[in-house]
């Protein structure tokens, strides 16, 4: 499965992109971006607020978009409540779903600012809530989910939330928000992958003796052109390889972040097909806690992570959402 997903980004890779940082390099006056421009903001999306109200509204909208009991269970954690979002003195940075117990709730932690991104952030976590008030009937043995799952239920929630944030907005800000969501997905699938290559090149050479630090660079350097392309200036950046603690940490664990992030693109298409018949299948894929592995759990769904098919569709709705951006550009 991680082969045909690697293979399936890689053969993106020109479509996605190498497309869309040529676009980025233009839109800002320049012939190549430099490697660390590859982020930067392109125009004022982020600067619309919402309050706590209006922030609750969007997201709950969104999950009673799914169907079925999915708002009612997110609107437990407002109401019951089960959310700890007010910013105050001494409390940390970041956002999770806490699951506790399977015989208790799940708690929310984030800190809301009223941001766009908060929004996202909200929609995200409660994603994972809902997964785990779901999940919780399989008791605390089989309630946690796999990593390949792990971030479905959220990423999914972010997804929808960010379709109707998406078509709310005015096309000055439409630009903006899809090129943040272009590259989040840039860095979750292409620039992943491209470490993924890295790191299994990395270690083939590596059993037939030493590799020299040039040697090491070098293999870094080429798939990171490989992955963002001619428009993207890297100079400066062979030896950037020596920053991811992953690769030391955690060893072969970077696809994990582009295969959950496709497979969620994979669903949400499939959704896109049928969205009533998708709904009680989806439930019962999260509701499945860790009592079935990946590839079990998307059969019902006629999905099969094997099949290098199953994640062109995610590279494909990635491919979408540069077109968009694109039609965008040419238009204003």
């Amino acid at each position: 499965s991680v082969d045909a997903m690697a293979d399936a980004v890689a053969q993106a890779y020109p479509r996605i992109a190498h497309r869309y940082y040529a676009l980025k390099a233009k839109l800002l006056g320049k012939d190549r971006l430099n490697h660390w421009d590859r982020n930067a903001p392109l125009g004022p999306a982020g600067a619309k607020t919402y309050d706590w109200q209006g922030g609750r509204e969007l997201v709950m909208a969104s999950f009673a978009d799914l169907g079925g009991d999915f708002a009612e269970r997110a609107g437990w954690f407002f109401d019951r409540p089960w959310i700890d979002a007010r910013p105050r003195a001494g409390k940390q940075s970041g956002a999770y779903s806490h699951p506790v117990t399977a015989g208790t709730h799940p708690y929310v932690f984030l800190n809301w600012m009223g941001e766009r991104r908060d929004v996202l952030t909200l929609a995200h976590e409660l994603g994972h809530g809902v997964h785990q008030t779901l999940a919780a009937e399989q008791g605390g043995l089989l309630a946690d989910t796999p990593l390949t799952l792990a971030e479905t239920a959220s990423i999914f929630a972010e997804g929808l939330t960010f379709d109707r944030l998406l078509s709310e907005a005015t096309d000055e800000d439409r630009r903006a928000l899809l090129a943040g969501r272009i590259e989040d997905g840039l860095n979750t699938v292409v620039r992943q992958i491209a470490f993924h290559r890295f790191e299994t090149r990395l270690h083939d050479e590596r059993a037939s003796g030493e590799l020299s630090v040039e040697r090491i660079s070098q293999i870094w350097t080429e798939e990171l052109i490989a992955s963002l392309g001619p428009s993207v200036d890297l100079e400066g950046y062979e030896n950037w390889w020596a920053y991811v603690s992953h690769f030391v940490h955690s060893p072969f664990y970077v696809y994990a972040y582009a295969f959950g992030d496709l497979l969620v693109a994979a669903l949400m298409e499939t959704r896109a097909k049928d969205p009533q018949g998708f709904t009680p299948l989806y439930r019962q894929l999260l509701a499945d806690g860790g009592t079935k592995t990946y590839v079990e759990a998307l059969e019902p769904l006629g999905l099969n992570p094997r099949d290098p098919a199953f994640w062109t569709i995610g590279t494909k709705r990635l491919e979408g959402l540069v077109d968009q951006f694109e039609a965008l550009c040419v238009s204003n």
